[in-house]
């Protein structure tokens, strides 16, 4: 019997696949910790939005490169917990513009912090200048896929 390890735990798929349960299983205990019923899309929602009040759901959907069902389930649900607020966009009858209400803004205070903690935490383990490296050899394999792909 051998101790060879299998090919496919070295594949670039299932490191992403892994890295991802790692950044989603820490930021839902971050959360958790300071009582913050929040998801990582959430987070990325009220994010976007702060930065760009007033968008409607398919540029929100583009912007942090969700497809358009999910992106209206998190956007219902944000909704519901008075966290965004979705009114006729004054430019489109057809789409509706979307913002931070209050309770976003204040949401959004508390988890920031956390958020940018837990960055390191999710890339344990790795220097300084091997985080920078992956962060930005992520940037341009995820870029190259987007301008090679510009629909989605």
């Amino acid at each position: 019997m051998t101790d060879a390890r299998p090919d496919f735990l070295d594949m670039p798929g299932h490191l992403i696949r892994r890295m991802n349960q790692v950044s989603t299983a820490l930021f839902r205990e971050r959360m958790a910790e300071i009582g913050l019923d929040l998801t990582p899309v959430q987070f990325a929602t009220l994010e976007a939005l702060a930065e760009m009040p007033g968008i409607d759901q398919a540029r929100l959907a583009a912007t942090i490169a969700y497809d358009k069902v999910t992106i209206g389930g998190v956007v219902d649900r944000l909704v519901a917990k008075l966290m965004i607020d979705r009114r006729p966009s004054l430019t489109d009858r057809r789409a509706k513009a979307l913002r931070l209400t209050q309770n976003g803004v204040v949401l959004l205070d508390r988890a920031r912090p956390q958020v940018r903690i837990l960055q390191n935490e999710i890339l344990h383990g790795l220097s300084y200048d091997e985080q920078r490296l992956l962060i930005a050899l992520m940037r341009k394999s995820a870029n190259s896929r987007d301008a090679a792909n510009p629909a989605g």
